[in-house]
C-alpha cells in the first residue's frame, strides 16, 4: 500500500469530522460547505475547518478557489481511493 494511501487513511480515521465530510462529496459530488454542513448535520465552521483539512491532505479540491462565496468542493482520486477502503476494511 502507498505511504500517501496510508497516511490519508489515518488522517480520516481520526476524525470524524473528515469521514461524514468526505462521505457526503463522495455522494453528490459538487457541494458548497453550507450544502455540506446540512447533509451532515455539522455546524458551517466545523465543515470549512474539515475542508480546509482535507484540502491539505490532497482528498478534496476547491474548483473556484477565487470566489469568496459559494465555493464549490469535490473529491479528488486520492480521496475516492481512501474511501473505497475504508468502506470496505472498517
Amino acid at each position: 500500500m502507498q505511504k500517501e494511501l496510508i497516511d490519508s487513511i489515518s488522517s480520516i480515521k481520526n476524525s470524524k469530522y473528515r469521514l461524514e465530510v468526505l462521505r457526503a462529496l463522495n455522494e453528490k459530488k459538487l457541494l458548497t460547505p453550507k450544502e455540506i454542513s446540512k447533509q451532515v448535520n455539522l455546524r458551517l465552521n466545523h465543515v470549512s475547518m474539515t475542508l480546509s483539512e482535507l484540502k491539505e491532505n490532497d482528498l478534496v479540491e476547491c474548483v473556484n478557489d477565487d470566489s469568496k462565496r459559494g465555493r464549490l468542493y469535490k473529491i479528488k482520486p486520492l480521496g475516492e481511493k481512501t474511501l473505497a477502503w475504508l468502506n470496505e476494511n472498517v
